[in-house]
């Protein structure tokens, strides 16, 4: 099929799901990038508190405050 056929079948809300192949599907951006960030050890300590509070892990509140100061600047 061609993309101007695929692309018209699409905006006629017809179901293209057959078309697709979800396995090699990728949403661009949003590949994870490994860093390394040093911090202080009361942050440290901070950061592990405020975790097991929310029931997290250190990692995901890091990533969730920077997601949101990040948000902020847009």
């Amino acid at each position: 099929m061609k993309a101007i056929e695929f692309d018209k079948k699409f905006e006629n809300g017809e179901d293209i799901m057959e078309y697709l192949n979800l396995e090699k599907a990728v949403r661009p951006g949003l590949k994870n990038k490994r860093i390394n960030v040093d911090f202080p050890e009361w942050m440290v300590q901070l950061l592990d508190k405020e975790a097991k509070r929310l029931g997290i892990s250190r990692q995901s509140i890091i990533k969730f405050w920077i997601a949101e100061k990040l948000k902020g600047t847009r």
